[in-house]
């Protein structure tokens, strides 16, 4: 099965939020970013929205804002809005007892399992939003199409 993108496209989407602050971004021109379907945009940023991270504005000119501080904002914040499944998960069906691998080995792997979802999850809740929008700002070459929407062309 493929990992899921939802994580990714999520911090795209809170990232162009922190870099265009109070400048309302639509789906379509974060679809054209994240080079998806503003379908995929919309129902991400109601995932967003849900988790208190995004807000929408409406009307001409309108589209999604920051709800807080891209600073108050971590990646796990991020991860947990929008990742549902587990990272990892053992045998659908429970292995054979009668021999020693199959009777030790979901206790042995969970084990490391959780050590390295304690890590990422670690290492997810040091790094900002805001972080993030820093780095990418000191790349920044502008978005054609929001200067565009904003009638700045």
């Amino acid at each position: 099965m493929p990992a899921s993108t939802r994580f990714a496209v999520a911090v795209h989407i809170l990232t162009g939020l922190a870099i265009h602050e109070n400048e309302p971004l639509p789906s379509e021109i974060i679809a054209k970013s994240a080079n998806t379907n503003a379908s995929v945009i919309r129902r991400i940023m109601s995932m967003l929205n849900t988790a208190g991270f995004s807000r929408s504005q409406l009307g001409q000119g309108g589209g999604a804002l920051l709800a807080r501080p891209a600073s108050s904002i971590t990646l796990l914040d991020v991860f947990r809005a929008v990742e549902t499944a587990p990272l990892f998960t053992l045998h659908h069906a429970v292995p054979d007892s009668g021999c020693a691998v199959g009777e030790y080995i979901a206790p042995v792997l969970q084990e490391k399992i959780n050590s390295a979802v304690a890590a990422l999850e670690a290492e997810l809740n040091g790094v900002t939003i805001a972080d993030i929008a820093c780095r990418i700002s000191e790349c920044e070459r502008g978005c054609p199409e929001l200067d565009k929407y904003h009638g700045r062309v």
